[in-house]
C-alpha cells in the first residue's frame, strides 16, 4: 500500500493528517512534545467489528497483547474481544486488571519463570504447555497452592508455513512440544490433576496469503483431531493461532480477510462442529487487530546535505520504532509508509533519508523517499505503528527520553 492510501484512511483537515479526528498540529501541542504514538480508537473499533462480520459466529478473538500491551489499548480491547493472550508476568497482571474474566485470559511463551507459573495457576488462567519442564512445574504450582491448574498444550505442528514474516513452527522450535512428542505426553501424564483442555498450534506471523492461512488452519484442525484422540475428556479449547499480516511496504497487498473466513466457515460449520460440539474455535491476533490503527510521530530537527543528498534530521529513531529501521526482522530493508504529516495532501517531489538521532547508519528510517519540500519542525508520520512498536524497541539506547503513548 502507498503513504496516499493510508493517508486516506486517517483522512485530513486544511491537508494535515488527522488522527482521532484531530489534526497533527493540534494533536502534537496536545501531546506537549515529539516524538510520540498515537493510535485512533476508532480504528480499532472498525477492525474487530471487520473481524465479527466475517468469521463464524462461533468463532471467538483473542488479542496477544505482546503486540501493543500499553494500558489503554488493553482496557479498550478487552471490552471488545472474547480473550486476552499474555507472554509475561506484569502482561498476565495487566490482563488480569481488565474485565476479561480470568479463566478466559491464556498464558503462552517460552521459559515461563517458575514464580510466573505459580501466579498463573494461582489466578486461574490457562497455561500453555511449551515444555514437558513447563508441565511438571504447573503441576508442582498446583500442589502447592491446592489448587487444580487449566493447561492446554502447545503443539509444534509437524508442518511449516511458507509466506508468514516470522516461522514459530515446524522443525526445531522452541515453541511448543513437538507433535509426535504430544500423545506419549498424554499417556505419561494422564490424570496427574490437572484440567487439560486442549490445544494450541501457532505456525507462524505477518501472512498476507490467504489460502496459506486457510491451508494452515485446515492442517491445524487435522493434526488436532488426530491428537485429541489422546485426551480423557472432550476437546474444550482449539486455538487455532492467528498469523494474519498487514501490509508494510508499497509491494504488499492486504490480506484477503473474506477469503479466510470462508474456508474458517467450512473447517467451523464441518469438521469441528462434528469433531469438537464443546469447543469454541480461537483466533489469536495481535498485530492484525492494532498494527493499522498506529502512527509514530516524530519532529525534524535537522535538514543537511551531504554531497548531493538530503538528510532530514528527527528526533525520534529506531529506539522507538525498531521495525520501521529494518531491524526488527526483514530480510531486506524496506520503507515503511511514511508522509510529512501536516503537509499529508502535498504530493512528494524530492527523494531524501529520514533519519534519526541516534549514533549509527542502522538509524534510518526512509530511505530515499519522495516527500514534499520539509524543514525544520515539520512532522514526520510513519504508518503501521500499532504493532511490536515501542515496546519492541532498544528504549534505552544512547539516554534518549521515551515518547509519550495516547489512544485518541
Amino acid at each position: 500500500m502507498k503513504p496516499a492510501e493510508h493517508v486516506a484512511a486517517f483522512g485530513t483537515t486544511d491537508g494535515e493528517l488527522r488522527v482521532g479526528g484531530m489534526p497533527l498540529t493540534r494533536l502534537a501541542a496536545r501531546v506537549g512534545s515529539t516524538p510520540f504514538f498515537a493510535y485512533d480508537r476508532a480504528q480499532l473499533d472498525a477492525r474487530v467489528e471487520r473481524l465479527r462480520a466475517a468469521l463464524p459466529q462461533r468463532v471467538e478473538l483473542s488479542f496477544a497483547m505482546k503486540a501493543n500491551p500499553m494500558p489503554a489499548i488493553v482496557q479498550h480491547l478487552a471490552r471488545r474481544v472474547d480473550r486476552i493472550d499474555v507472554a509475561s508476568g506484569l502482561e498476565m497482571q495487566a490482563a488480569l486488571d481488565t474485565e476479561i474474566r480470568p479463566e478466559r485470559v491464556s498464558f503462552a511463551g517460552p521459559g515461563k519463570t517458575p514464580a510466573e507459573i505459580r501466579q498463573a495457576v494461582a489466578a486461574g488462567i490457562i497455561v500453555e504447555i511449551e515444555s514437558t519442564t513447563e508441565l511438571r512445574r504447573v503441576l508442582a504450582a498446583g500442589d502447592d497452592l491446592g489448587m487444580t491448574p487449566r493447561v492446554a498444550i502447545r503443539v509444534n505442528p509437524d508442518f511449516a508455513v511458507k509466506g508468514s514474516g516470522m516461522r514459530m513452527g515446524g522443525g526445531p522450535q522452541q515453541f511448543g512440544i513437538d507433535a509426535e512428542q504430544v500423545p506419549d505426553v498424554l499417556r505419561e501424564y494422564a490424570g496427574s490433576g490437572m484440567d487439560l483442555l486442549g490445544f494450541h498450534v501457532f505456525a507462524g506471523s505477518q501472512n498476507l496469503n490467504a489460502e496459506i492461512i486457510a491451508e494452515a488452519q485446515r492442517r491445524t484442525v487435522d493434526l488436532v483431531t488426530d491428537l485429541a484422540a489422546g485426551l480423557a475428556g472432550p476437546l474444550r479449547y482449539l486455538n487455532l493461532g492467528g498469523g494474519f499480516g498487514i501490509p508494510y511496504t508499497e509491494r504488499d497487498r492486504p490480506l484477503d480477510l473474506d477469503a479466510v473466513a470462508a474456508s474458517l466457515h467450512n473447517l467451523v460449520d464441518g469438521q469441528i462442529a462434528q469433531r469438537f460440539p464443546e469447543a469454541s474455535p480461537v483466533i489469536e491476533l495481535g498485530r492484525y487487530l492494532v498494527g493499522e490503527s498506529g502512527v509514530y510521530v516524530t519532529r525534524v530537527v535537522d535538514r543537511k546535505v551531504s554531497r548531493g543528498k538530503t538528510f532530514l534530521v528527527v528526533d525520534g529513531g529506531m529506539h522507538h520504532q525498531l521495525a520501521a529501521s529494518g531491524n526488527f526482522g526483514q530480510a531486506i530493508r524496506r520503507n515503511y509508509p511514511l508522509v510529512v504529516g501536516n503537509r499529508a495532501d502535498a504530493a512528494g517531489d524530492q527523494g531524501v533519508n529520514v533519519v534519526g538521532c541516534l549514533c549509527t547508519p542502522l538509524d534510518l528510517l526512509g530511505d530515499d523517499v519522495e516527500l514534499p519540500p520539509a524543514d525544520i519542525d515539520d512532522l514526520i508520520v510513519i504508518f503501521q505503528a500499532g504493532a511490536y512498536g515501542l515496546t519492541a524497541s532498544p528504549t534505552a539506547f544512547l539516554g534518549h527520553p521515551v515518547p509519550a503513548e495516547v489512544l485518541v
